[in-house]
């Protein structure tokens, strides 16, 4: 007979290729366990990058003999029974413990709470030890040592114990985050100690365990809901970012997940107000209901997939843009110490890709600032632009005759004390680039270019925003020959193209005749553009690849179209656009993600010359 029934262990051992991949998935496991057993302490301690030892100790609920006898077979569990739709626990698939057995020395200690002894079994290499009495204290402790050892191939695919011990480190990082009110000890013969006390119901204070005290200070609270899907956490400023994702934590129905549809909006809802190369810390929990999302899409569990991912991209991005509109303009309260350096002598610029954003007080734009919002007028704006589209487009490309045009009721400005402003009264312009504001308690200096440029861009946001985009008519009709399916496509999609300015009709059944394009894009390849909004429809059914390009030229022309470095400015247009930047939101950084200003607090001058 050529089929054959396989053993026991090789069955495990196979399981153990997916759910245990490298030391740090054992951790997982085992810490998730201590979780469902409803544990408030958590110890893990390892050696040689956890491969040699991997030992966790916790007080939950504890086993009893007989439990601990299941707990080393294949789909036992005490987390579901019936039904995957309404997964509550972190554990579930009932693998985890045969799987390490079966590739390790598997010792496990249990004593359930008001029991007068523990019990201990052993697995080692798939080979089950009779259970025996042992001195235990409640809660239970599984230890694997020499972890591999049954299956040495895989061994050759681990990396170096130091590396093995950082992938722990980030694991018990992320358990610790979702569950504040459990203590975590991790500790070893490969590590210093990590110790992560409770913090009970503040999630903040645990987050800043985890990011450093600085989050606390830099971050956004988020709370939103839409239908069945809830999302919470905390969001930092755009200028409190990293060089890598590692600082972006995701969470649902407290589960840590990687999930590249959560993480991708993460990019979304941060695009155009942080530097290419740099990357914003977040920590969002979502929270729906079991039957809403598949948890049991991989092994490990870290993957998630959605019922509804538009609407859970769409709360995602839409939240987090809406609350850093709500906080008005923050920036980092980190680089103050930077800044001061760079006045130091010897000081050498980090590279460029390393360079960290700017520095202001943490509320520039206070809440005093918004509540007096209303009895305050600002002085008329010399950046502003008409309501129309049009208008919008015409201003843009005509800077020369705009930047003319400047003007300002400059006694407004003078009347208002150096205090009424978050940004301060201009008070010199250096090297015809950066604006010199005094503040009630520092000195800001303005990237003008920097700072018009994310002006002009949001005016040009709000239209493509608004009503139907501006279009050019054509003297004659680009006609553009194409699949009869892709014209199907493009056709079902014409409505959404025509609010676009994208003017398009049916001309045979193989070909799309282009009457009008958009007046921004100006002249271009409308049958390239055709051809690639149809490969766009096809694979992703959505019409966002010409959305994409108009955001793009957007940027592009307001950059050129800004009030130029080199520009002298009068004392009322600096002013004038100083006004604006306190009425635009995200105005703290261009569109490129750079920042439009830093800021000084006067203590930090003093500190420069020892006066502090």
């Amino acid at each position: 007979m050529i089929i054959k029934q396989l053993s026991e262990t090789l069955i495990n051992q196979i399981a153990a290729g997916e759910v245990i991949e490298r030391p740090a998935s054992a951790a997982k496991e085992l810490i998730e366990n201590a979780i469902d057993a409803g544990a408030t302490r958590i110890e893990i301690a390892t050696a040689g990058g956890g491969k040699t030892l991997l030992r966790v100790i916790d007080n939950g609920c504890g086993m009893t003999p007989e439990d601990l006898e299941l707990s080393i077979r294949r789909h036992c569990t005490s987390k579901i029974s019936t039904t995957l739709f309404d997964i509550r626990s972190l554990g579930f698939r009932g693998e985890a413990l045969p799987s390490i057995g079966s590739v390790a020395k598997l010792t496990i200690t249990s004593r359930p709470a008001g029991a007068t002894a523990g019990a201990e079994i052993s697995v080692l290499g798939g080979k089950v030890m009779p259970i025996r009495p042992a001195a235990a204290n409640p809660g239970t402790t599984v230890e694997v040592r020499d972890l591999f050892f049954a299956t040495p191939a895989r061994l050759k695919f681990m990396k170096s114990e130091k590396a093995e011990a950082a992938a722990i480190t980030e694991l018990v990082k992320r358990m610790a985050i979702a569950f504040p009110s459990i203590r975590f000890v991790l500790s070893g013969t490969d590590r210093s100690t990590l110790e992560l006390p409770s913090t009970g119901d503040d999630h903040l204070a645990r987050i800043a365990q985890i990011l450093g005290a600085d989050f606390r200070d830099n971050a956004i609270e988020l709370d939103a809901a839409r239908e069945d899907v809830t999302l919470t956490g905390f969001a930092g400023v755009p200028t409190f970012n990293r060089g890598n994702s590692g600082h972006q934590y995701a969470f649902v129905n407290g589960r840590p997940v990687q999930d590249k549809q959560i993480l991708s909006a993460i990019r979304g809802a941060y695009a155009e107000t942080i530097p290419q190369g740099r990357y914003p810390v977040a920590v969002l929990s979502l929270s729906l209901d079991p039957e809403l999302v598949d948890v049991n899409v991989h092994p490990a569990k870290s993957d998630v997939r959605f019922r509804d991912p538009g609407l859970v991209r769409g709360l995602i991005v839409g939240s987090i843009r809406q609350a850093l509109q709500r906080e008005g303009d923050r920036a980092a309260t980190t680089s103050a110490g930077g800044m001061l350096r760079a006045f130091r002598p010897g000081y050498a610029p980090p590279p460029r890709a390393n360079w960290q954003a700017s520095t202001s007080p943490s509320r520039p734009f206070s809440d005093e600032w918004q509540r007096d919002a209303g009895r305050r007028q600002p002085p008329s704006s010399p950046f502003s632009f008409g309501e129309t589209p049009q208008t919008a487009f015409s201003t843009m490309v005509q800077p020369a005759a705009r930047a003319e045009a400047l003007e300002v009721k400059a006694s407004e400005t003078e009347a208002a004390s150096e205090s009424s402003f978050p940004l301060g009264a201009a008070r010199a312009q250096v090297h015809e680039n950066y604006i010199v504001a005094q503040t009630h308690d520092g000195l800001v200096i303005v990237d003008q270019h920097a700072a018009h440029e994310r002006l002009v861009f949001e005016q040009m946001r709000k239209a493509l925003t608004g009503r139907r985009l501006p279009s050019q008519g054509l003297l004659i009709p680009e006609i553009v020959d194409l699949p009869e399916e892709d014209c199907d496509r493009l056709m079902t999609r014409a409505v959404d193209l025509e609010q676009l300015g994208l003017s398009v009709e049916r001309f045979g059944p193989g070909a799309i005749a282009v009457r009008e394009t958009p007046a921004m894009l100006g002249e271009m390849d409308v049958a390239g553009l055709i051809r690639d909004l149809a490969d766009e429809i096809a694979e992703w059914d959505t019409a966002d690849g010409l959305s994409a390009r108009l955001d793009h030229v957007a940027a592009t022309m307001a950059c050129h179209g800004s009030v130029r470095s080199g520009r002298r400015l009068r004392v009322e247009e600096m002013n004038a656009l100083l006004r604006q930047m306190e009425q635009t939101p995200g105005s703290g950084q261009c569109n490129h993600g750079r920042p439009t200003y830093v800021e000084l607090k006067l203590s930090d001058i003093e500190r420069l010359f020892g006066r502090s």
